[in-house]
């Protein structure tokens, strides 16, 4: 599975995520739907890595990626504070505009 991807842990402002990510080009986020995590992807991140820069992070809360503490309001797990991460994980590899699939 992700054959020629690297697999890391990147400590984030707020999370630290889990990410597998290769390819060269115009880069793409691939986010995973609930319960999963981004081995949903392992047929497709391959495909797209031939063309793409791909990034396919568990988010936080999911597979071996911090599960910040909650508030009583649950904004820790917000998918505002998902949405964070994602933007902070990808300005970690240098990219400022991305685009995002999700099954």
């Amino acid at each position: 599975m992700f054959d020629g991807f690297k697999l890391e842990t990147i400590a984030l402002p707020e999370a630290t995520l889990r990410v597998r990510y290769g390819g060269r080009g115009s880069p793409i986020l691939l986010l995973h739907g609930h319960p999963r995590t981004h081995a949903t992807w392992h047929r497709v991140a391959p495909l797209l890595a031939q063309q793409h820069s791909v990034v396919c992070p568990d988010m936080r809360g999911f597979g071996q990626s911090s599960k910040p503490a909650d508030t009583p309001d649950h904004a820790g797990s917000s998918k505002r504070a998902k949405a964070r991460d994602c933007v902070a994980l990808m300005r970690q590899f240098g990219h400022e505009q991305f685009a995002i699939l999700r099954p």
